[in-house]
């Protein structure tokens, strides 16, 4: 594999300034107004994956934003790989917290900052990457295919309809994903579990209209308060969600298997410090590693009502609202948990106010076995690149359409992904370290040399 590490070293520079347009493309998936950019970055990443050597490259209008498929075949005898990623982007506000501008990207201590620089353009076009090298060195063993979508950060609502409608154009015998963090660069790991996903928004009504808190303050409900009341009673004083029947489907993890994930290396005074928080909480009786990869979770993402505006407006709002997740467990199903929330949340509401709940998009946790062909395949290849046989993880993070995938191609996903706590994705500030996009393209082509061993 020398030629191709010279290869990606020869480079860099050039692959850095491809990222970097890739970067500047505002693909924000849950704003209405960036369709435009959304359709601009499917077509310029179908351009890309062409002159990297895909045979051809289609991007398919949905509903949504398109989707973007390539593929090359070196043999029918071969193995496929179809490589998954999504070229959708969050918000980046708050903008006042940024210290460079999200969309122009800049390098700076080491680091590429930018909207996008991690989740997941930047871990996505690693892929990109190391099949140019591996093509441009006649080395790719593997037929590979790409499927990359920008709704992922919405809920992914176009896949499930194009797998379904596409199920021999995306056969192939292992979807490899880079979407996913590692534990460390001295102790690199493979995620093998996922949490899903129940998310709904929630408004409490009081008036028609905004009141005078002078002349109606004390005679009538305020919503902000009586929603910030509700959901203050969703999480009792240990930590426990008090939704009823929310524990049944959680299956508890035996001794010996919470012996096992507590042996992942873990300092609490370096966790708190790399996130900037002066105490750790949660659920009691776990641990941290318990709490944010085998146990369900209930976070507000997000509450509004009123006015917020500069100065003062003395009024008693009309409404209130929260965007809310739920991140579940195997064998929690998002649609019954979303039911379970929706009665108990309108059950605590006081008479005389209008509760309204709707669902925004879920997923079903995903476990991928430590030993499928293609998991030794990444573990070889981490160990090639890291020195360093991976430890395996269980994230809290959720990838909907993984459990689709599964669902509709009868397909396992390997999770290697190359992303670190600080790289700060969803924040202000995101970034990703030159290291790790380095190592990263290093790192997948040697997957395909493994993957390709019989």
């Amino acid at each position: 594999m020398d030629k191709v590490k010279q290869y990606i070293d020869s480079n860099m520079e050039r692959f850095l300034d491809e990222l970097f347009t890739l970067l500047r493309i505002r693909s924000i998936s849950s704003i209405a107004e960036a369709a435009e950019e959304r359709q601009k970055c499917a077509e310029h990443l179908a351009a890309t994956l062409i002159k990297a050597g895909a045979d051809n490259a289609e991007v398919y209008a949905t509903e949504g934003a398109p989707i973007v498929y390539a593929e090359k075949i070196v043999s029918p005898k071969a193995k496929t790989v179809l490589v998954y990623g999504h070229y959708d982007v969050m918000p980046p506000e708050p903008l006042e917290e940024w210290t460079t501008e999200p969309f122009e990207p800049v390098i700076k201590d080491g680091r590429i900052w930018g909207r996008g620089a991690d989740d997941d353009k930047g871990q996505s076009f690693m892929h990109i990457k190391a099949f140019e090298a591996l093509v441009a060195n006649d080395m790719l063993p593997c037929n590979v295919k790409f499927l990359l979508e920008g709704e992922e950060e919405s809920g992914s609502k176009q896949i499930s309809h194009f797998c379904e409608t596409h199920k021999k154009l995306l056969k192939a015998d292992v979807i490899l994903v880079s979407d996913t963090s590692m534990l460390s660069m001295e102790t690199p790991s493979i995620t093998c579990g996922l949490r899903g996903l129940a998310g709904v928004e929630v408004s409490v009504y009081g008036s028609t209209a905004d009141l005078h808190s002078g002349i109606y303050g004390g005679a009538v409900y305020n919503p902000a308060m009586v929603l910030s009341k509700m959901l203050s009673q969703m999480i009792d004083s240990e930590g426990h969600i008090t939704i009823p029947h929310f524990y049944d489907d959680v299956r508890e993890l035996s001794a010996d298997e919470r012996r096992a994930l507590n042996r992942v290396p873990f300092c609490s005074r370096r966790y708190k410090a790399s996130i900037g928080v002066g105490a750790i909480a949660g659920e009691e009786g776990y641990t941290t590693l318990e709490r944010t990869g085998v146990r369900p979770t209930f976070e507000i993402n997000g509450m509004w009502s009123g006015y917020t505006g500069e100065g003062s407006k003395t009024i008693i709002p009309a409404k209130a609202s929260a965007k809310i997740t739920m991140r579940l467990v195997p064998y929690q199903n998002d649609a019954k948990v979303t039911k379970l929330f929706a009665q108990y949340f309108k059950s605590l509401a006081p008479k005389g106010v209008k509760v309204e709940v709707k669902p925004t998009h879920g997923g079903t946790p995903y476990v991928s076995p430590t030993d499928l062909e293609a998991y030794k395949a990444a573990e070889k290849a981490i160990k090639a690149t890291f020195g360093k046989v991976p430890v395996p993880v269980y994230s809290g993070g959720s990838i909907g359409v993984i459990s689709v995938f599964e669902r509709t191609l009868g397909l396992k996903s390997i999770l290697m992904g190359f992303g670190l706590g600080r790289d700060a994705i969803h924040s202000p500030n995101e970034s990703f370290g030159l290291d790790q996009f380095r190592i990263g393209i290093e790192t997948i082509t040697q997957f395909y040399k493994f993957f390709a061993e019989k």
